[in-house]
């Protein structure tokens, strides 16, 4: 299946139930030389989940039936496609929906219209992030324990559930910890370059970051500095 070891042939399951952005979308990543397979519905592309994994998941926001929005809940409730990272495509340039999109887990978004360039670069850096082999060994601070190429994070013995970014933000948080980062270097570090996200993801995935560790007892380390950034500390005096 490795194109010579190659990651480029990866395979991408688009979600889209409008058939001209479906195809502008097709023949694009094709061109760029994935392996794109689709469907206009979430119900089918929730046993097209089954087959071979995809590792990237193109989904619209609104599909007829079941949302885009709650396919996602479902993939992130699973964990099966826990790890897959998901791109949501919304019509609107509404924040709140880009926000309600990051939170239900979603890892990036793109409004329509968008420019195909765009498109295939924001794939390729969601792609990028999944790599464990960006990531450096295992760590371990505060009780916390993450295994890159395992993609597997602990609190003591027990399995943390985090998605492809939210690992990432954490893996960055604790090899660098105690050290305060801002949103733009978080976004440069974790999100591969900034040129289209917004500094409010940050703020997002930090507290969809936290909102995991606390049913471990252990969002305390991942900290706010005013006006400043976030950093991870297991100093939970705030020295």
């Amino acid at each position: 299946m490795h194109a010579n070891g190659h990651t480029m042939s990866a395979r991408i399951l688009v979600v889209e139930d409008e058939p001209a952005v479906n195809e502008l979308i097709v023949i694009n990543l094709s061109h760029a030389g994935f392996e794109v397979v689709t469907t206009d519905d979430a119900e089918t592309a929730w046993n097209m989940l089954s087959g071979t994994p995809p590792d990237v998941v193109l989904l619209d926001w609104m599909l007829p039936g079941i949302s885009g929005f709650q396919l996602i809940r479902h993939m992130r409730a699973d964990s099966r496609w826990r790890d897959v990272p998901v791109i949501m495509l919304t019509a609107r340039t509404d924040e709140v929906d880009k926000i309600s999109a990051l939170e239900a887990g979603a890892d990036d978004y793109i409004t329509k219209p968008f420019s195909p360039r765009e498109m295939v670069a924001r794939v390729k850096a969601v792609l990028r992030r999944r790599d464990p082999q960006m990531l450096e060994g295992s760590v371990e601070l505060g009780g916390l324990r993450l295994v890159p190429h395992a993609r597997k994070a602990l609190a003591g013995d027990a399995l943390i559930s985090l998605g492809p970014t939210e690992f990432r933000l954490l893996h960055f948080l604790m090899t660098h910890a105690e050290r305060v980062h801002s949103r733009g270097q978080l976004l440069d570090y974790v999100w591969g370059g900034r040129s289209h996200i917004e500094e409010r993801t940050v703020d997002v995935h930090i507290r969809r970051l936290r909102s995991i560790l606390e049913d471990h007892s252990m969002d305390a380390m991942v900290q706010t500095v005013r006006g400043m950034g976030y950093r991870f500390s297991t100093r939970l005096d705030g020295a």
